[in-house]
């Protein structure tokens, strides 16, 4: 299933993915940002086997997939859904926009509202939270462009590179969700 945005389309993930992924997660400016520590094409690999297994069936546990520009088609991040509950209708959000050269021009912002347009109206969850290094200052404003409000801290959450760094817990809820900017 394909969804577009107003810059961007989400596609599911492929195999041939991979190796976007890889490159994707091994970026030092964006590594910071992210929990996954080391990554491999071999990882990669036993990842994407454990995602087609989660995202199956009638109520998967994860949606996943790529950004891609609607302009050119070409893949610049990914985005999804995780730890679908859906008796409680929630759903944890989480985004990279891995190609630099698309940063801060408004697909990442897209992206993040097409996905929550999918999970609100597709998929009637009632909840969508994430968590970002609080750091993170380009994130955090984004999130609250697309109505993502402030939930909690948690304190020394993560640690990255010799130093524990809090997380901001953020969410929006089906009711706030506007797909307009």
């Amino acid at each position: 299933m394909y969804y577009n945005g107003q810059l961007i389309r989400l596609r599911p993930s492929e195999a041939e993915d991979i190796p976007l992924f890889v490159r994707w997660l091994s970026n030092p400016e964006l590594r910071d940002y992210v929990t996954i520590r080391y990554i491999s094409e071999a990882l990669e690999r036993r990842w994407f086997e454990g995602l087609v297994a989660a995202t199956s069936g009638v109520a998967p546990q994860r949606l996943h997939f790529v950004i891609e520009t609607l302009e050119s088609s070409q893949s610049i991040g990914v985005v999804g859904l995780e730890d679908i509950n859906w008796r409680d209708r929630h759903a944890e959000f989480g985004i990279i926009v891995g190609e630099p050269d698309f940063w801060g021009k408004g697909f990442g912002s897209d992206a993040v509202r097409t996905t929550l347009a999918v999970g609100f109206r597709w998929f009637n969850l009632h909840r969508i939270f994430l968590h970002v290094v609080a750091e993170n200052a380009r994130a955090i404003r984004a999130y609250e462009k697309c109505g993502f409000t402030h939930e909690g801290r948690l304190r020394d959450a993560i640690f990255i590179d010799g130093m524990y760094h809090d997380l901001l817990l953020m969410s929006l809820l089906a009711d706030e969700f506007t797909l307009e900017p």
